[in-house]
Protein backbone atom coordinates (compact mmCIF):
# COMPACT_ATOMS: atom_id res chain seq x y z
CA UNK A 1 0.00 0.00 0.00
CA UNK A 2 2.87 2.38 0.77
CA UNK A 3 3.50 4.51 -2.30
CA UNK A 4 6.57 6.65 -2.80
CA UNK A 5 5.96 10.38 -2.50
CA UNK A 6 8.53 12.84 -3.85
CA UNK A 7 9.02 15.06 -0.81
CA UNK A 8 11.66 17.19 -2.53
CA UNK A 9 9.20 18.04 -5.33
CA UNK A 10 6.51 18.93 -2.76
CA UNK A 11 9.01 21.23 -0.99
CA UNK A 12 9.69 22.98 -4.30
CA UNK A 13 5.94 23.38 -4.99
CA UNK A 14 5.44 24.94 -1.57
CA UNK A 15 8.40 27.29 -1.89
CA UNK A 16 10.53 25.68 0.83
CA UNK A 17 14.25 26.27 0.48
CA UNK A 18 15.90 22.91 -0.04
CA UNK A 19 19.47 22.65 1.22
CA UNK A 20 21.65 19.66 0.37
CA UNK A 21 21.06 18.16 3.82
CA UNK A 22 17.28 18.69 3.55
CA UNK A 23 17.47 17.03 0.12
CA UNK A 24 19.09 13.93 1.68
CA UNK A 25 16.50 13.80 4.49
CA UNK A 26 13.66 14.26 1.96
CA UNK A 27 15.11 11.40 -0.14
CA UNK A 28 15.32 9.10 2.91
CA UNK A 29 11.72 9.93 3.87
CA UNK A 30 10.49 9.49 0.30
CA UNK A 31 12.09 6.05 0.09
CA UNK A 32 10.98 4.84 3.55
CA UNK A 33 8.61 1.89 3.46
CA UNK A 34 8.14 2.02 7.24
CA UNK A 35 7.29 4.82 9.67
CA UNK A 36 10.76 5.82 10.95
CA UNK A 37 11.45 7.91 14.04
CA UNK A 38 14.03 10.72 14.07
CA UNK A 39 16.83 8.40 15.21
CA UNK A 40 16.18 6.00 12.30
CA UNK A 41 15.99 8.94 9.88
CA UNK A 42 19.30 10.27 11.21
CA UNK A 43 20.94 6.86 10.86
CA UNK A 44 19.77 6.53 7.23
CA UNK A 45 20.56 10.13 6.28
CA UNK A 46 24.03 10.12 7.88
CA UNK A 47 24.85 6.94 5.94
CA UNK A 48 24.48 9.15 2.82
CA UNK A 49 25.99 12.34 4.30
CA UNK A 50 27.93 11.84 7.57
CA UNK A 51 27.84 15.62 8.25
CA UNK A 52 24.06 15.54 8.93
CA UNK A 53 23.47 16.02 12.67
CA UNK A 54 20.50 14.71 14.60
CA UNK A 55 19.60 18.37 15.35
CA UNK A 56 19.35 19.00 11.58
CA UNK A 57 17.05 15.98 11.23
CA UNK A 58 14.84 17.24 14.08
CA UNK A 59 14.64 20.75 12.55
CA UNK A 60 13.91 19.39 9.07
CA UNK A 61 11.22 17.01 10.29
CA UNK A 62 9.55 19.85 12.23
CA UNK A 63 9.72 22.11 9.14
CA UNK A 64 8.24 19.39 6.88
CA UNK A 65 5.51 18.66 9.44
CA UNK A 66 4.58 22.35 9.81
CA UNK A 67 4.40 22.61 6.01
CA UNK A 68 1.99 19.66 5.89
CA UNK A 69 4.49 17.48 4.03
CA UNK A 70 4.89 14.92 6.84
CA UNK A 71 2.44 13.29 9.20
CA UNK A 72 3.58 12.52 12.74
CA UNK A 73 2.25 9.43 14.50
CA UNK A 74 2.52 8.14 18.04
CA UNK A 75 1.88 4.42 17.88
CA UNK A 76 2.08 3.97 21.65
CA UNK A 77 5.80 3.17 21.80
CA UNK A 78 6.81 6.61 23.09
CA UNK A 79 8.47 7.66 19.83
CA UNK A 80 7.14 10.06 17.23
CA UNK A 81 7.19 8.34 13.87
CA UNK A 82 6.83 9.94 10.47
CA UNK A 83 5.51 9.31 7.00
CA UNK A 84 5.01 11.50 3.98
CA UNK A 85 1.52 13.00 4.14
CA UNK A 86 -0.40 10.54 1.98
CA UNK A 87 -2.35 11.64 -1.06
CA UNK A 88 -4.96 8.99 -0.26
CA UNK A 89 -6.33 8.33 3.22
CA UNK A 90 -5.37 5.15 5.06
CA UNK A 91 -5.56 3.81 8.59
CA UNK A 92 -3.01 1.88 10.65
CA UNK A 93 -2.94 -1.44 12.51
CA UNK A 94 -0.02 -1.69 14.93
CA UNK A 95 1.30 -5.07 16.09
CA UNK A 96 1.96 -4.34 19.77
CA UNK A 97 4.49 -7.17 20.05
CA UNK A 98 6.70 -6.43 17.04
CA UNK A 99 5.88 -2.74 16.46
CA UNK A 100 5.09 -3.50 12.80
CA UNK A 101 2.70 -0.95 11.28
CA UNK A 102 0.25 -2.17 8.65
CA UNK A 103 -1.55 0.38 6.47
CA UNK A 104 -5.07 -0.45 5.31
CA UNK A 105 -8.20 1.03 3.74
CA UNK A 106 -11.67 -0.37 4.31
CA UNK A 107 -14.49 1.33 2.33
CA UNK A 108 -17.20 -0.08 4.63
CA UNK A 109 -15.42 1.33 7.67
CA UNK A 110 -15.01 4.72 5.98
CA UNK A 111 -18.75 4.78 5.15
CA UNK A 112 -19.64 3.79 8.74
CA UNK A 113 -17.50 6.62 10.14
CA UNK A 114 -19.28 9.14 7.87
CA UNK A 115 -22.67 7.74 8.94
CA UNK A 116 -21.78 8.02 12.63
CA UNK A 117 -20.69 11.64 12.19
CA UNK A 118 -23.91 12.45 10.30
CA UNK A 119 -26.05 10.71 12.95
CA UNK A 120 -24.38 12.98 15.52
CA UNK A 121 -25.08 16.03 13.34
CA UNK A 122 -21.64 16.47 11.73
CA UNK A 123 -20.01 16.24 8.33
CA UNK A 124 -16.76 14.33 8.67
CA UNK A 125 -13.84 16.35 7.30
CA UNK A 126 -10.92 14.24 8.52
CA UNK A 127 -10.03 11.44 10.87
CA UNK A 128 -7.18 9.24 12.00
CA UNK A 129 -7.60 5.69 13.19
CA UNK A 130 -5.01 3.45 14.80
CA UNK A 131 -5.81 -0.11 15.80
CA UNK A 132 -3.53 -2.02 18.18
CA UNK A 133 -3.43 -5.81 18.20
CA UNK A 134 -1.57 -9.07 18.60
CA UNK A 135 -1.46 -11.77 15.94
CA UNK A 136 -4.22 -14.37 16.30
CA UNK A 137 -3.00 -17.50 18.03
CA UNK A 138 -0.34 -15.51 19.95
CA UNK A 139 -2.47 -14.35 22.89
CA UNK A 140 -1.14 -15.55 26.21
CA UNK A 141 2.21 -16.73 24.79
CA UNK A 142 5.40 -15.27 26.19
Amino acid sequence: MHQAIDIEAICAQRGLRITEQRRVIAKVLSEATDHPDVEALHERASAIDPKISIATVYRTVRLFEEAGILDRHDFGDGRSRYEAAPEAHHDHLIDVESGKVIEFVDPELEALQRQIAEKLGYRLVDHRMELYGVRLGREGQS
